[in-house]
C-alpha cells in the first residue's frame, strides 16, 4: 500500500499552521471569497434613458422607498382643498341687543339729568319771589337749564366711541326729544327686531341683506316718523355678522387632512413604466429615486454587504472556537472547512448564473446538500447545521436575479431545508449506502420545499412549470450524494480526515500493517482483537467513537513487531527470554513497544488518532512485575519512576478507554478460572488503580463514566469467557465402548 501524504505532513503547512494568526487570516480569505462571490448581486442596476424616449422593457423598482415629493405635493393639496371654518358666535346677539339698550339707557340717563336741572331752577325762581329788580334777580340764577346740544354731548361721552361715531346726531336728537312712553316702545320694538334677525347665521357677505330684514321687522305706526327712522337707524346698526371665520379650527381641519396623507411609497417590485410608454418627468425622477439611473447610482450597497459579510463571519468565527468539535484546536481542520465552505459557495454561484437560461426551476438544481453533507461527514453535524444557516443567507442574495429585491426568500428557504436535510440522515451513518439513501432523502425533502413554496406563492402555474420545479430539486439531492461521494476520499487523504470510511479502509486484515502484526505476532494480533472488542463497546457505551477506538485497538500494539518474543502472548512452546536478562533491560524492551509502534504509524502516514492511542494508551503507568523484580535482586532502593511508562498520559476518551480494555484483557487471560464476579472484581480494581494513579487526569471522562465502561467492559468479558460443557476426550470415550462390550459378551 503506497504511502498518502496529507496537508499535514506538508512542509509549509507545517510552519504556518500553528502561526498565531492563521485562523484569523483564514476567515478573513474567507470572507473575501464570500463577498467577492456576493457583490455582483448587490451592485445597483442601472440604465440609460431619457425624458420623452420610450421604454423598451417593463421596469420594476428594485427598492422599497418613499417618493417624498410627490408625498409633498399630495399634502399641498391636502392642505388647500380645505376650505375656511365657520362658526357661528350666538353671543354677538346678546351683545348687539345690549349695545343698543345701552344708548336707550343713555338718553334716559341724559334725560332725566336734564329734568333734574330744570326743576332745579325753577325751585330757585320760587324762592326769590317776585324780586322788584329783575336784573338783580337774574344775576343771582347760577343754574342754567341744559341745551339739546349739551345733551347730544352728554350722550356722545357716555356711549362707546365705536358707538358713538356709527349713530348719526339726528337719532340721538330725535330720541333725546322723544317721551319716555314711546322711548320705551322704540327700545322693544328694536332689540325684538335686531334678535329676531341674529338668530339665524349671518355671513359676512349677507351682513346688508341681515340689515334690511331688520329694517323690514321695525314695523310701528304709532311714533312720528322721526322715532321711526331713528329705530330703523338703530337696527340696522345692531345687526352684524355672526357667522365667522375660525382660523384655529380651520387650520386644525388644514393639518388633519395633510396628515391623513399617506406617504406615497413605491414598493420593491412596483411597475415604474411598462414596455411602449413615454418616458416623463415624473416617471424619470421615479426611476432616479430609486437608483435606476446612472447618474444617481450609490456605492451603499457595496458597505452594506461588507457588512453583511463582516457579521457572518464573526458569528461563524465565534461558533467555530466554541464548539465541541477538532475545529477549536485544529487548525488543519478549519482549512478544510474553508475549502468546502468555499466549494459549496462556488456551486451556489455557478448555479445563480443559470437563470439567463430561462427554464423555470432550474436553479433548484443547485446541490447545496453536498457542503454539509461533507462537514457532517468530515467534521460535525452540529458545524454542518451552523453552516446551513450561513448558506441560505447567502443563496438568498445570491439567487436574487429573478427577484425584484436584493433577497430572494424563496431561495433561501429551499437552501435551507435542503442542506439541513443531508444534516439529519447523515448524522447517525456514514456508510456509503447511508450517503446514498441521504441524497435520495434530500430530494424527496426538496420536493415537498418547492410544493410547499408554490402553494404560499398561490402564484399561476403550468404542470410543466411544476413538474420541472419538482424534477430539478429531486435531482439536486442524488447530485449532492454523488459529488459527496466522489469529493470525501480527496479530502480524507489531504487533509489526514479520519472519517467513518476511512475507518472501515483501515480495518481491512489486508492491510500492510494488520499483516505484519498477524505474521509477525499472532499472540498480538488476538490480543489486539480482543482489545478491540472491548474498547468499541465501552465506548459506544459514554458516547465516545466506538468504531475509532476498535480499529485503533488493531494497531495499539505494532510496536510489539520488533521484538515479538519478549511478550508473552507470542511466547508459545519457548523459554521466555526476559528469565535470561536484568529487570531493566526487560524494562527498556517492554517500554519501547508504545514508542516503537507510534514511529511505525507515522512512517506509514496513519490517522493521528492511531498514534496517539499507541503512545498513550499505556500513560504513566508503573511496570510492576519488573519493578518488584528488580527491586528483589537489588540492595538498593529503586525508584519508582525508572519503571513508569515516560507517557503521555491519555488525551482522549478513546486513548483511555483503549488503555484499560489492554490491562483488563491481560489480566482476565492469566486467570485461571474466570468467574463473573472475578470478573467485575478485577475490571473496577484495574479501574480505580488507573484513576488513583492519575492516569485519567488529562482526559475528560467522568466518574459516572468509568462506572459506565466498567460495566460495558463486564458484560463483554462475560460472553467471551462463559461457561463450556466439558466434553471426555476420544481415548476415554473408546475405554468406555471397550468395557461396555467385554460386559455384553459375559
Amino acid at each position: 500500500m503506497g504511502k498518502r501524504k496529507s496537508i499535514d505532513h506538508q512542509k509549509w503547512w507545517q510552519k504556518i499552521k500553528d502561526h498565531r494568526y492563521i485562523r484569523f487570516a483564514l476567515f478573513v480569505v474567507t470572507g473575501m471569497i464570500t463577498y467577492l462571490l456576493m457583490v455582483s448581486n448587490v451592485t445597483p442596476e442601472t440604465i440609460e434613458i431619457e425624458t420623452g424616449t420610450i421604454a423598451d422593457q417593463d421596469i420594476r423598482s428594485p427598492i422599497t422607498i418613499e417618493n417624498k415629493a410627490m408625498t409633498e405635493r399630495l399634502k399641498d393639496e391636502a392642505y388647500e382643498s380645505v376650505g375656511p371654518v365657520y362658526t357661528t358666535r350666538s353671543h354677538y346677539a346678546t351683545n348687539q341687543i345690549e349695545r343698543i339698550n345701552q344708548i336707550f339707557d343713555t338718553i334716559r340717563q341724559v334725560q332725566r339729568e336734564a329734568k333734574e336741572r330744570k326743576d332745579e331752577i325753577s325751585d330757585l325762581e320760587e324762592e326769590q319771589g317776585d324780586a322788584e329788580d329783575e336784573e338783580a334777580s337774574s344775576s343771582d340764577v347760577e343754574i342754567e337749564e341744559l341745551t339739546l346740544e349739551e345733551q347730544l354731548e352728554r350722550v356722545r361721552n357716555i356711549i362707546a366711541d365705536q358707538t358713538s361715531e356709527d349713530i348719526s346726531d339726528e337719532t340721538l336728537l330725535t330720541l333725546l326729544e322723544t317721551p319716555a312712553s314711546d322711548l320705551e316702545l322704540a327700545q322693544e320694538t328694536t332689540t325684538n327686531a335686531i334678535y329676531d334677525v341674529m338668530s339665524e347665521d349671518i355671513h359676512v357677505d349677507d351682513v346688508e341683506d341681515a340689515k334690511n330684514q331688520a329694517e323690514r321687522k321695525v314695523i310701528i305706526s304709532t311714533v312720528d316718523p322721526g322715532l321711526y327712522r331713528a329705530m330703523i337707524e338703530l337696527a340696522r346698526f345692531g345687526i352684524t355678522a355672526n357667522y365667522l371665520l375660525d382660523e384655529a379650527a380651520t387650520e386644525e381641519a388644514r393639518q388633519a387632512n395633510v396628515e391623513a396623507v399617506d406617504p406615497v411609497m413605491i414598493r420593491e417590485g412596483q411597475l415604474i413604466v411598462e414596455e411602449g410608454q413615454m418616458i416623463t418627468a415624473d416617471i424619470y425622477n421615479q426611476l432616479a429615486l430609486v437608483g435606476l439611473l446612472e447618474d444617481h447610482s450609490t456605492i451603499l450597497p457595496y458597505f452594506g454587504l461588507a457588512i453583511l459579510v463582516i457579521l457572518l463571519m464573526a458569528m461563524l468565527a465565534y461558533f467555530l472556537s466554541d464548539v465541541k468539535t477538532s475545529l477549536p484546536a485544529n487548525n488543519t481542520h478549519l482549512l478544510m472547512f474553508v475549502l468546502i465552505y468555499s466549494l459549496t459557495l462556488v456551486i451556489l454561484k455557478l448555479v445563480s448564473l443559470t437563470n439567463i437560461i430561462e427554464i423555470f426551476g432550474l436553479t433548484y438544481i443547485v446541490p447545496v446538500a453536498m457542503g454539509t453533507m461533507l462537514i457532517t461527514i468530515l467534521l460535525h453535524s452540529r458545524v454542518a447545521l451552523f453552516s446551513s444557516m450561513v448558506f441560505a443567507i447567502i443563496a438568498s442574495v445570491m439567487f436574487n436575479a429573478q427577484s425584484s429585491g436584493v433577497m430572494d426568500y424563496t431561495h433561501g428557504v429551499y437552501i435551507f431545508f435542503s442542506s439541513v436535510g443531508g444534516v439529519f440522515f447523515l448524522s447517525k451513518s456514514h456508510r456509503v449506502i447511508r450517503i446514498l439513501q441521504s441524497g435520495i432523502f434530500v430530494g424527496i425533502l426538496n420536493v415537498f420545499v418547492i410544493a410547499a413554496i408554490l402553494m404560499v406563492r398561490n402564484g399561476q402555474y403550468g404542470w410543466f412549470e411544476i413538474w420541472f420545479s419538482f424534477g430539478f430539486a429531486a435531482l439536486s439531492g442524488f447530485l449532492a450524494a454523488v459529488l459527496t461521494l466522489g469529493l470525501l476520499p480527496f479530502f480524507e487523504a489531504g487533509f489526514g480526515v479520519l472519517s467513518t470510511t476511512k475507518l472501515i479502509e483501515l480495518s481491512n486484515p489486508n492491510h500492510p500493517l494488520m499483516r505484519k502484526i498477524l505474521l509477525e505476532a499472532p499472540g498480538t494480533y488476538h490480543h489486539s482483537v480482543m482489545v478491540a472488542n472491548l474498547a468499541e463497546g465501552a465506548c459506544e457505551s459514554v458516547g465516545a467513537n466506538g468504531l475509532l477506538a476498535r480499529v485503533g485497538s488493531y494497531y495499539h500494539d505494532l510496536g510489539k513487531t520488533k521484538r515479538p518474543h519478549f511478550f508473552i502472548e507470542n511466547q508459545m512452546k519457548i523459554d521466555n527470554p526476559h528469565d535470561k536478562i536484568s529487570p531493566q533491560l526487560s524494562k527498556t524492551i517492554i517500554m519501547a513497544h508504545p514508542y516503537d509502534g507510534a514511529e511505525m504509524l507515522k512512517e506509514y502516514r496513519m490517522p493521528k488518532e492511531f498514534i496517539d492511542i499507541a503512545e498513550q494508551h499505556h500513560g504513566t503507568t508503573l511496570l510492576k512485575y519488573f519493578y518488584h523484580k528488580a527491586k528483589q535482586d537489588s540492595d538498593t532502593d529503586i525508584p519508582e519512576s525508572e519503571f513508569r511508562y515516560p507517557g503521555p498520559k491519555a488525551q482522549s476518551r478513546e486513548a483511555a478507554i483503549v488503555g484499560i480494555a489492554d490491562c483488563v484483557e491481560a489480566a482476565v487471560r492469566s486467570m485461571t478460572k474466570p468467574t463473573p464476579d472475578k470478573i467485575e472484581s478485577l475490571v473496577k480494581k484495574i479501574i480505580t488503580d488507573r484513576l488513583e494513579d492519575g492516569q485519567f487526569d488529562e482526559c475528560d471522562l467522568t466518574l459516572k463514566e468509568l462506572n459506565v465502561i466498567a460495566k460495558s467492559i463486564c458484560e463483554t468479558l462475560y460472553g467471551t469467557f462463559h461457561s463450556r460443557i466439558e466434553y471426555p476426550d476420544e481415548a476415554s470415550v473408546k475405554g468406555e465402548h471397550k468395557k461396555a462390550e467385554k460386559k455384553g459378551e459375559k
